[in-house]
């Protein structure tokens, strides 16, 4: 299945980054599709590319703008020239957001997330200072509590009526604050896939998942409602991700879905029985040894991706039915031993993998190798390329 890519790379010294533009295209064809009618707002930690976030943008007629994921990362995008930015996370960086506020001052749009009356008022001295009227989205929290197990993200404070309450009240007299926006990001609907390697472990998260949609659509209902009593004039309201476009595109309160890892489809999303996407990035490793006759050792290949420790975590393979890790050694900081399963491999060959998650692989290499059909396209840098570095 790689014989295209050893066509087009053949070339390139190893290792590389590489990204499919076929795959790509599919997958945004099905991210556009199963949005339905909802705007989209592209996740930049999962891209991390300011010349594929142009192309997506290019390609995404219903695309609105982009979640971003630090205050410094926001700065750089702007000074890309992009525009109706959203910071995802609540940001506490004085200088970087003074600047941020400077290129508000200048006509762009930038919303910073808010859960706390901390964020709103260390937001709300800046914008006094600064003489700027600071545009805020208020994060609820819509993860479920099943008692015996917290099922979704530990994030926004505001996980109740109750809690919501006293925040829009205190946000009611914060003259240099404007709500102009809501989230409610199921993340354990969107981030959790429903097929792991575990049968037993998936039914129960169907079960679980089926519930909080339900949850999920009542309470952010609610809470939206709520917000607009206070603020009847937001300008959106913004919810789940890759693994919920679907369900999320029903839901009427929402106005726009994130979407941000399906267009490079990373390996942990292989576990959503109902998203139809195409491999669409990964990383290539020259094979530089062969210990044994069905062992060969790989040059790299430690890009294990965040969150909780598993083997999940790893890197996979382009092509599993034909090679596995060894269990006591894995994916390796310089090496990486694999064993091969009906398949010639020798020294000089070169092993496709795909990273679990999205955009975390484009901080390991400086530009994405692009190929079209088995021609090789050209280079696009990564943030890494382009000499930055946010988390």
């Amino acid at each position: 299945m790689t014989t295209r890519f050893d066509r087009a790379f053949r070339g390139l010294e190893r290792p590389f980054a590489w990204l499919d533009f076929d795959a790509l295209d599919n997958n945004i064809t099905t991210v556009r599709d199963s949005c339905g009618e909802k705007n989209i707002r592209v996740a930049t930690k999962s891209v991390r590319s300011v010349e594929i976030l142009r192309y997506l943008q290019k390609n995404l007629p219903n695309m609105m703008g982009f979640m971003t994921f630090t205050a410094t990362e926001t700065i750089f995008l702007l000074q890309q020239h992009f525009d109706d930015l959203l910071l995802g996370y609540p940001v506490m960086e004085k200088a970087a957001v003074r600047q941020l506020l400077h290129f508000v001052k200048a006509g762009k749009t930038v919303t910073f997330m808010v859960d706390k009356q901390e964020h709103v008022k260390f937001l709300a001295e800046l914008g006094q200072e600064l003489g700027v009227r600071v545009q805020v989205c208020i994060d609820i929290n819509v993860s479920n509590d099943f008692k015996l197990l917290y099922f979704g993200t530990k994030r926004s404070s505001l996980h109740s009526l109750e809690s919501l309450t006293p925040f829009l009240e205190y946000i009611k007299n914060q003259a240099f604050i404007e709500v102009v926006g809501a989230m409610g990001y199921e993340a354990q609907i969107a981030g959790v896939g429903n097929r792991p390697a575990n049968a037993v472990r998936g039914r129960m998260i169907e079960v679980m998942q089926l519930q909080a949609k339900k949850q999920v659509t009542q309470f952010r209902r609610l809470a939206i409602a709520h917000i607009k009593a206070y603020f009847p004039r937001l300008r959106f309201v913004n919810g789940g991700g890759s693994g919920s476009m679907a369900y999320t595109a029903q839901q009427k309160e929402v106005t726009e879905i994130t979407v941000g890892s399906a267009f490079y489809a990373p390996a942990l999303f292989d576990q959503f029985m109902h998203l139809q996407l195409e491999k669409a990035a990964g990383f290539a490793l020259s094979v530089t040894r062969k210990p044994e006759k069905n062992i060969v050792v790989c040059h790299g290949g430690g890009y294990t991706a965040s969150g909780a420790i598993g083997a999940d975590r790893l890197p996979v393979f382009y092509d599993p039915a034909y090679f596995s890790y060894l269990s006591l050694e894995g994916a390796g900081e310089v090496q990486t031993p694999v064993k091969v399963k009906r398949k010639k491999v020798n020294v000089g060959d070169t092993l496709y993998f795909r990273h679990a998650k999205a955009g975390e692989l484009c901080e390991r290499f400086e530009a994405l190798h692009g190929i079209r059909g088995d021609k090789y396209v050209g280079t696009y840098t990564t943030y890494r390329g382009d000499g930055q570095c946010f988390l």
